[in-house]
């Protein structure tokens, strides 16, 4: 059963060095957030600095902080008020200016097509409603403004990696239990119904996948005995952007409604 007041309980790992959610700026943010910045800058050939952008579920601010350092001006919501609390703080102390809100994804607290660029990442499979969530990301968005996401596919592959490996068998588990349900997980076609019903029309998918499968199993199982911390583990996991959408895969698209 998926439990998000992990985000709640956990709040305070968020940049904590070596912590569990601080995870995701080792493990995670590395390739997602490169696949995103080329996306905008190479790609589309947007200017970070002229962007209003706003981050769904923006948990502790890992991401909102980087979209800040790229020059746009950011908005972050998320549901978990004590997240929301340490993004606030740990903003404050790097002297980075970002307005953060609590709210959810089926409610965002924030005007009618005030964005160029919305991004939201391991959220979509940790809502209520991923329907309602599109079309709250698409109310928010500029005509023509760009939507990215990354999520996790449901299958085989994903629950034995992010259910089995990561939740459940003790020689390799690595995560509070409840942090992934596998029946929240989300297959590309589902989502592509979703986002069309929400005015968006996806551009590209890929995946985000370990360069080594092996190297990545022995990374949970060194993990799970504590001789390593997250932070390491997130290293040694190596993601990069890959043709395998089995596990995380992330993608754009554009508001194509007025």
């Amino acid at each position: 059963m998926l439990d998000n007041s992990v985000y709640d309980r956990r709040a305070d790992t968020w940049w904590e060095e070596g912590g569990f959610l601080n995870f995701l700026k080792s493990g995670v943010n590395p390739v997602r957030f490169g696949y995103m910045r080329r996306v905008l800058i190479d790609e589309l050939a947007m200017d970070p600095t002229s962007l209003k952008a706003l981050d769904v579920g923006c948990g502790g601010g890992l991401l909102a902080e980087e979209f800040a350092r790229l020059g746009c001006q950011v908005t972050g919501v998320d549901p978990s008020v004590k997240s929301i609390e340490v993004a606030r703080q740990h903003a404050k102390e790097v002297g980075l200016q970002i307005d953060y809100q609590q709210g959810t994804g089926e409610a965002l607290p924030v005007p009618d097509a005030a964005f160029d660029l919305v991004y939201c990442c391991d959220v979509l499979e940790h809502v209520a409603d991923v329907g309602a969530t599109l079309k709250q990301i698409a109310r928010s968005l500029k005509p023509g403004g760009v939507f990215f996401y990354d999520t996790i596919n449901r299958t085989r592959r994903s629950n034995f990696v992010y259910i089995k490996l990561s939740q459940v068998w003790k020689g390799t588990a690595w995560a509070d239990p409840g942090l992934h349900d596998w029946d929240h997980f989300i297959r590309p076609v589902e989502l592509d119904v979703k986002l069309r019903q929400a005015g968006l029309e996806g551009k590209e998918r890929v995946g985000f996948a370990p360069k080594s499968p092996i190297a990545a199993v022995q990374a949970f199982r060194a993990r799970a005995k504590g001789e390593i911390d997250y932070a390491e583990m997130g290293e040694r996991l190596s993601l990069r952007v890959s043709g395998d959408l089995s596990g995380s895969y992330g993608g754009w698209a554009i508001k194509t409604e007025g």
